[in-house]
C-alpha cells in the first residue's frame, strides 16, 4: 500500500526510482583532557590542510557541473576552514581547558553554527549548514572516519537524507541520482539552489522521511508540488508524469526569447532578480527583459570591509554592460536588521526587522551611502540604470535620498565623470504606509517595485520566519491584493510603471491577478521566467481584469486561490 507525504518543492522535475538512504557517520566525541596541547594543535593544523585539499577538489568538480559562480560556496567553505578567528578559538579552547582537539572543534564550530541559526533572514539562517558541513569534514579527518561516498553511486536512485550539504550535492551524478529528498531545508538553501542549477528534482523539508521509508523502496516525487509517494500503487502513472513534464519543459523553450504579450495585445515585461554580476548571464539565457532587482547588499556581505567606490563601480558596470541596454534596477544598500556585516556592529534591537536598516541606515550614514551613489552614477554611463531605495516609509525619506543622488551626480559631473541623464529613481513598496500613499509618492518617484515578502509580513503583523505564524504568509489574501492595487493605481496616476520583485511575481497562482490589476513588470528568479511568460502569453488581459475585480472583493485566500485555479484550468494552464 502506498504512502503519501508532502514537502517543499525546491527544484522542478518528476522522478521515480529506488530509495538510497544516505546516513551520516557518528562521531564519538568526549571531553577527555590531554597533557600535550601542542600535539593537539598540530593535529588540527594537519586536518585543516587535508580539509582544504579535499574542498579544493570538490570545488573543481562543482565548477565543471554547476559553474564557477554557484561553486563559490566551496570557496566560502575553504575560508571557514582557514578562518583565523575559528583557529584562534580552537587553540584557546585546547590550551585553556586542555581538552582534546575533536572536542575543541565540536565546541567552537557549534558556537558559530548557533550564531547563524538564530538569524531571522533565510539566507543567513541556512548558512548555518555551511558551518556544519565544514565541521563534519574536519572531524572526519581528525578521527579518520570516512564521510559517505556519494560519488560512488552507480545505479538510478532517489537519494533520501536528513540533509544534503553543499559538498554532497556537488558530487551528485545526475546520470544516476534522479532526485533527492531531505528532512530539512528550504528553497533558499545551497542544496536547493544547486539542485535547480543541476536540474535535479528535489523535495525538502519532509519531516521524518527516513523513518517512513526503507532502502530500496520505490519512491515517486514531484519537485514542483512537493508531493511524494512511497511504494506507488501505479508506477506507470509516475512515468507518464515524467513524460508530460519533459514535454512541457521542451515546450517552454519557445517562450525564452519572445516578447511578453497577452492574447489581446497587452504588453508587460518579465525581469530577473539577481544577487551578483555573474547571475546576469543566467537571466539572459532564460529570456529576462531586464533586471528588476539587483541586490547590491551582496557586495557588502561578501566582503571583509566596506566595498570601495571602485569595487562597486566594477560590479554595477559589469551587469549594465552584460544586459546591453535593458533596464537594470539596482536596490541601494539593504542592510541591517538580520543582515549583518562582519566589519560593522549594528545596535541591539528588540525587533530588528522594524529597526535600523535599509534606507534608514543609509540616510544616517551618508558617507557610506554616497560611496554607493558615486559608483552607481559612474556606472550609469554603461547602460540603462534604475536606482531603487528599500524600506521607504515616508515621503520625506524618499525626498532626502533623492536630493543626495542629485547632489552626488552633480559632483561627479563636475569632476569630469560621464553620468547618464536618464537614470530612473524609484522605490520599493514594502511598507503599508507607502502603498496607501502611493499616489502622493508618485509625484517624486519614477517607478515603484512591490516587495511582497515584507509587505505581507508588515501587513499581517507576522514574522515570516516564525513557523507558528507561517499560515499568515498569504500573498493572495484580498487585503494584500488591495495594497498591491493601491500601489499600481498610485503609480499609474502619474504615468509611472509599477513592478514587483517579491516571490509573488513568479507565483503562477498570482500572475493572472497581478496582470489584471495592471502590473507592468514581473521580476523573479531567472528559471521561473519561461513558465510565467507562457502563462501571460496565453491569457487575455481583459479577462484577467475581470478576474482581479472578483478577487479583491473576496474574503479569504482560499477563495482567491480557488478562483484562480478554476480560471487556469479553463485555459488549460494549470
Amino acid at each position: 500500500m502506498s504512502k503519501l507525504l508532502k514537502g517543499i518543492g525546491a527544484s522542478a522535475g518528476i522522478a521515480i526510482s529506488k530509495a538510497y538512504l544516505l546516513t551520516q557517520p557518528h562521531f564519538q566525541i568526549d571531553d577527555k583532557t590531554v597533557t600535550d596541547t601542542n600535539v593537539e594543535i598540530k593535529r588540527y593544523d594537519k586536518a585543516i590542510q587535508l580539509t582544504v585539499e579535499q574542498l579544493t577538489k570538490i570545488k573543481d568538480i562543482a565548477i565543471s557541473k554547476i559553474g564557477k559562480e554557484k561553486a563559490d560556496v566551496f570557496e566560502a567553505h575553504i575560508q571557514i576552514a582557514q578562518d583565523p578567528e575559528i583557529k584562534q578559538e580552537v587553540e584557546n579552547t585546547i590550551n585553556g581547558t586542555k581538552v582534546n582537539v575533536a572536542f575543541a572543534i565540536d565546541h567552537v564550530f557549534n558556537k558559530y553554527h548557533e550564531m547563524f541559526k538564530v538569524m531571522e533572514d533565510t539566507y543567513f539562517k541556512e548558512r548555518a549548514a555551511d558551518v556544519v558541513d565544514v565541521k563534519k569534514r574536519v572531524l572526519s579527518n581528525i578521527l579518520n572516519i570516512p564521510l559517505p561516498d556519494i560519488a560512488s553511486i552507480n545505479q538510478e536512485v532517489v537519494v533520501v537524507a536528513h540533509d544534503l550539504t553543499p559538498s554532497e550535492t556537488a558530487l551528485l551524478d545526475k546520470k544516476y541520482v534522479k532526485a533527492f529528498i531531505t528532512e530539512i531545508g528550504g528553497r533558499t538553501s545551497h542544496a536547493a539552489i544547486m539542485a535547480r542549477t543541476m536540474e535535479i528534482p528535489a523535495v525538502l523539508g519532509v519531516t521524518d522521511i527516513l523513518k517512513n521509508i526503507n532502502a530500496g523502496e520505490l519512491i515517486g516525487l514531484n519537485g514542483i508540488t512537493g508531493e511524494i509517494e512511497i511504494s506507488p500503487n501505479d508506477s506507470k502513472e509516475w512515468e507518464n508524469k515524467i513524460q508530460t513534464f519533459l514535454k512541457e519543459k521542451e515546450e517552454l523553450k519557445k517562450y525564452i526569447n519572445v516578447p511578453t504579450v497577452t492574447t489581446d495585445g497587452h504588453k508587460v515585461e518579465i525581469s530577473a532578480n539577481i544577487g551578483k554580476p555573474a547571475d546576469a548571464a543566467t537571466a539572459l539565457a532564460q529570456g529576462a527583459e531586464g533586471i528588476g532587482l539587483y541586490r547590491s547588499e551582496f557586495l557588502y556581505m561578501d566582503n571583509e570591509h566596506w566595498p570601495t567606490e571602485e569595487e562597486q563601480f566594477e560590479g554595477y558596470k559589469s551587469v549594465l554592460e552584460q544586459m546591453s541596454g535593458k533596464l537594470i534596477v539596482i536596490r541601494t544598500l539593504d542592510i541591517g536588521g538580520d543582515k549583518k556585516l562582519s566589519y560593522y556592529q549594528f545596535p541591539q534591537e528588540m525587533n530588528p526587522f522594524l529597526g535600523y536598516r535599509a534606507i534608514r541606515f543609509c540616510l544616517d550614514n551618508k558617507e557610506i551611502f554616497k560611496t554607493q551613489l558615486r559608483a552607481l552614477g559612474r556606472a550609469s554611463a554603461f547602460g540603462k540604470l534604475g536606482i531603487m531605495f528599500p524600506m521607504v516609509a515616508t515621503i520625506d525619506e524618499f525626498k532626502e535620498a533623492k536630493v543626495l543622488v542629485d547632489a552626488t551626480f552633480a559632483e561627479l559631473r563636475k569632476e569630469g565623470h560621464k553620468v547618464s541623464d536618464s537614470v530612473q529613481i524609484g522605490m520599493m513598496t514594502e511598507i503599508p504606509s507607502s502603498a496607501v500613499l502611493a499616489k502622493q509618492f508618485a509625484k517624486y518617484a519614477d517607478f515603484f517595485s512591490i516587495g511582497t515578502n515584507d509587505l505581507n509580513q508588515y501587513a499581517f503583523a507576522c514574522d515570516r520566519m516564525s513557523q507558528k505564524v507561517s499560515y499568515l504568509y498569504q500573498p493572495n489574501n484580498p487585503s494584500l491584493l488591495r495594497l498591491v492595487k493601491m500601489t499600481i493605481d498610485g503609480g499609474h496616476s502619474n504615468k509611472h510603471w509599477v513592478g514587483m520583485c517579491g516571490e509573488m511575481a513568479g507565483d503562477i497562482n498570482s500572475v493572472p491577478i497581478l496582470l489584471g490589476l495592471g502590473l507592468d513588470e514581473f521580476s523573479m528568479s531567472a528559471t521561473s521566467i519561461p513558465k510565467a511568460r507562457k502563462i501571460i502569453n496565453n491569457l487575455s488581459f481583459a479577462e484577467c481584469q475581470k478576474l482581479a475585480e472578483k478577487a479583491i472583493d473576496l474574503e479569504t485566500i482560499e477563495q482567491v486561490n480557488n478562483l484562480v485555479s478554476n480560471f487556469l484550468k479553463q485555459k488549460n494552464l494549470s
